[in-house]
């Protein structure tokens, strides 16, 4: 008896191995991963009435295939499509590899889309059935169901009182699970690494949303790429910021679920500083502006310090921002480095639960400034690169040297290739490029090289031969009427140093000189009304005080000399509005939607050139 437990215990262990070193093809091989490696009581948390709910690695696995037994119960096949409508929360999760079990392509959609935009994807992806997280976006969509004659159910993860809960389909697996299990794991086996597993829709900056095809494959090595460069581990937690259905959102997801990493998912952009306080991430994933809103919230609190305290804290912040990484730092300023990160920068990352040491960062640009002073205080900002269309990662910056060089998105991740066109145009090729356009091949023949490389439509170049700098889109690229050419993302990104901008468009094409519409930060600059006791009648009149464009005035000029002669802003004009996503002058990740914003302002614009 006693030979006989030996051998199974040795038999059961032979099988964890195989299932720990075995090849990750498909995104739905890591459920396999988390049930032999990974067994957990806070696979995923969320947020539900001011408490922190957690789901268990069995929670994970036994929702997924019950999903897919009741999908396949309620006639589903390989190759029909679900649209989803949600907010990060760990269902979302359950049916996304439920669905990829049995070959459906998921087609998450962003929170933000107007109905008309919702009405026109919806119907364009051919969506059997959508799913919707909450009682605010049903009733927001409730009014277009009729709108989508191919949508046959209306699911929701909350319980909302006329709507059907998902919960119903995990139910009838639950029920018909004896019937359709084997037929699961049959067409598990039938499922290839190049196959398509979701339709992302691009957020659209420049016009009519693309449904780009992304397969296994692309999807499953840009993760394993991701999970090797931020090397999280199993005992640690990550802080999800970015949606899921943001093709980097997901990235990190499915990144820091190969490792093993308890994911929380951070209940809003308004309570991120409480969630991290809360949950203590050891690692977390946003774009730039997420990063400057944190800079700008503690750099508000340290001028709010008096004496010598705010002394030291701003000898910090200038010591910070003219850090390097160690081989080109001086063994003097490491010394000081040291003191200022005893005395100050170990505050800051108390303030975001004190165990944080990496950040991946990508979606747009990142300021200098923001990437040395997190640096400096040691969270590490990796900077990434990369699109919808190339599943994201292209380029990124790695922990150390050699392949570190702050500035730069990194260099390219294994297995892909990096090329720089005549024209400045940059080029990839590998296994993270898109299937294709859904239903749109003219398009997608128009986005590669006649030898096979995509071209992603941004300009860059080079340093050293290997880290790569994004100077534009190459579509926003524009001249003046002198024959200069102005790269506006570039400039945009020196002026919002300033820590009265919260965002800024430049424009000037064709004409004379460059000029920019401005959406102030209202925080920083009511504080600075109200410290210099300059009356006003309401906020939405204070961009028309005089006071206040002489502010703006002399910030424009300090920021004018940091670019060149022709890049300067002559004239500018103060909107009262604060860019959003819900306000449409934003995607939802952050990045100028820069047809809308010409449009709403046009009268600004012609004043600013008249």
């Amino acid at each position: 008896n006693h030979s006989n437990n030996e051998n199974k215990k040795i038999q059961h262990i032979k099988m964890i191995y195989y299932i720990c070193c075995m090849e990750i093809l498909r995104t739905f091989d890591l459920l396999d991963r988390y049930k032999a490696n990974f067994q957990k009581v806070d696979a995923f948390g969320f947020k539900e009435n001011k408490k922190w709910i957690t789901y268990s690695t069995n929670d994970y696995i036994d929702n997924a295939y019950h999903f897919a037994c009741g999908l396949l119960e309620l006639g589903f096949q390989k190759g029909d499509k679900i649209a989803t409508i949600s907010h990060n929360r760990p269902e979302w999760n359950f049916i996304d590899m439920g669905m990829s079990m049995i070959g459906i392509v998921h087609v998450p959609l962003y929170t933000s889309l107007n109905l008309q935009e919702y009405t026109e994807v919806i119907n364009h992806c051919d969506a059997r059935m959508l799913i919707i997280s909450d009682r605010i976006l049903y009733k927001k969509l409730e009014s277009i169901f009729q709108q989508l004659p191919q949508i046959e159910k209306v699911l929701t993860f909350d319980d909302i009182s006329g709507a059907t809960p998902w919960k119903m389909v995990v139910q009838l697996g639950i029920d018909t699970k004896s019937k359709w299990i084997d037929k699961v794991n049959e067409i598990k086996e039938t499922i290839k690494p190049k196959d398509c597993v979701s339709l992302i829709y691009t957020s659209g900056t420049t016009g009519t949303p693309k449904g780009v095809m992304l397969s296994h494959e692309n999807l499953v090595q840009n993760f394993l790429a991701a999970a090797k460069v931020f090397q999280l581990t199993a005992y640690q937690r990550y802080l999800s910021i970015l949606p899921l259905c943001h093709v980097g959102g997901r990235l990190g997801n499915y990144q820091t679920q190969y490792s093993g990493t308890s994911i929380y998912y951070a209940e809003n952009m308004g309570t991120i500083a409480a969630d991290m306080k809360e949950i203590r991430p050891h690692g977390f994933d946003a774009v730039p502006r997420i990063l400057e809103k944190i800079y700008d919230t503690i750099i508000s609190n340290g001028k709010k310090l008096t004496g010598v305290k705010k002394k030291l804290f701003f000898w910090a912040v200038d010591l910070g921002l003219k850090y390097k990484i160690d081989s080109e730092s001086s063994w003097w300023y490491k010394q000081k480095l040291k003191l200022a990160d005893k005395l100050i920068f170990s505050k800051w990352r108390a303030a975001i639960g004190g165990l944080a040491d990496s950040v991946g960062c990508g979606g747009a640009s990142l300021p200098a400034h923001i990437e040395r002073i997190f640096w400096a205080a040691g969270i590490k900002i990796l900077n990434m690169y990369g699109l919808t269309e190339t599943s994201p990662i292209i380029t990124i910056n790695r922990r150390t040297s050699p392949d570190l060089k702050l500035g730069s998105v990194g260099c390219v991740i294994d297995g892909v290739e990096l090329r720089i066109a005549e024209d400045g145009e940059i080029l990839c090729k590998g296994h993270n490029v898109m299937m294709g356009y859904y239903k749109n091949e003219e398009l997608a023949q128009q986005v590669f090289t006649e030898d096979g490389w995509f071209k992603t439509g941004d300009i860059g170049h080079l340093v050293d031969g290997k880290f790569l700098m994004v100077t534009d889109r190459k579509k926003e690229i524009f001249k003046l009427s002198n024959g200069k050419y102005v790269a506006p993302q570039a400039v945009e990104i020196k002026y919002k140093n300033s820590i009265f901008i919260e965002n800024l468009m430049v424009v000037g094409e064709h004409k004379k000189y460059a000029g920019a519409v401005i959406s102030p930060n209202f925080s920083n600059l009511m504080d600075w009304i109200k410290n210099n006791n300059i009356p006003f009648d309401n906020e939405e009149n204070v961009v028309k005080l005089k006071e206040v464009n002489d502010l703006f005035r002399t910030e424009i000029q300090r920021l004018n000399k940091t670019v060149s002669e022709f890049e300067k802003i002559i004239k500018f004009k103060l909107v009262a509005d604060q860019w959003s996503p819900n306000t449409g002058e934003l995607s939802a990740t952050l990045k100028l939607k820069r047809n809308y914003i010409s449009k709403k302002y046009q009268e600004e614009i012609a004043e600013i050139f008249r």
